[in-house]
């Protein structure tokens, strides 16, 4: 029997500076942002994240896009 994949659900997944270490080495930390429709465009998650970003003191390092997606015969 095939598989039948349906997606569920997306999460943005941002990485973002909030400091240093003391050797130097930039410290980071990661924020979930989950219900995000799974029609929306890569492009517009990328650019929701650099506008919600420019608005706060930790710079935006990366933004990464979990898809979920439930698997059934």
């Amino acid at each position: 029997m095939a598989v039948i994949a349906t997606a569920k659900d997306t999460i943005m997944v941002v990485t973002y500076q909030t400091g240093l270490t003391p050797e130097g080495s930039p410290k980071l930390s990661q924020r979930s942002f989950p219900n995000v429709k799974s029609a929306a465009l890569d492009q517009d998650l990328y650019d929701v994240a650099n506008a919600f970003y420019g608005l706060q003191d930790y710079p935006l390092i990366s933004v990464r896009r979990d898809n979920r997606i439930d698997l059934a015969e």
